[in-house]
């Protein structure tokens, strides 16, 4: 009897071990699972506020700025000299054209090799204006570049 006692003792025992076991399993699944949960959760929130941010900062970005006719006569100083067009020596515009095009400025249709029609300098090599071509004849956008600060300061139409 007592032999018949420690069977089923141990009988419990190990059925308790068993559940217990089994218990042990369940919960690092759910462990596992739960925190693979809490990755993907984690990488969600991180994507949207990247996103956030990417469509803020498209927002924030300035568009270019058209010039008051005081500030436009204000760039121009002594007599303006007319420069070539294949000269390498005035800024490089085509960030700012793009921006132009971006903000329906200037047309898309306009090949870039017509784009610049004329080049001027001020006498005190400051200020560049640059002439630039539209679709319609003799209506032009007029790009001021300030050669010290070696930025574009605005644009302005110019009909002749």
């Amino acid at each position: 009897m007592y032999k018949a006692d420690t069977t089923f003792v141990f009988k419990i025992n190990c059925k308790s071990h068993l559940n217990l076991s089994t218990f042990k399993t369940l919960n690092i699944m759910a462990m596992h699972h739960y925190l693979r949960l809490t990755f993907i959760l984690l990488f969600v929130i991180t994507s949207l506020f990247c996103v956030y941010f990417i469509i803020k900062k498209r927002r924030n970005k300035k568009a270019p700025k058209l010039l008051s006719t005081e500030k436009y006569n204000s760039t121009i100083t002594g007599e303006m000299a007319e420069i070539s067009v294949s000269t390498d020596s005035f800024f490089n515009i085509w960030p700012y054209i793009s921006e132009l095009k971006a903000a329906k400025v200037l047309s898309n249709k306009i090949k870039e090799s017509q784009l610049i029609h004329k080049v001027y300098r001020n006498s005190t090599e400051d200020f560049e204006h640059i002439l630039l071509a539209t679709e319609k004849e003799n209506h032009f956008v007029k790009i001021v570049i300030d050669k010290n600060k070696k930025k574009p300061i605005g644009y302005l139409f110019l009909d002749l």
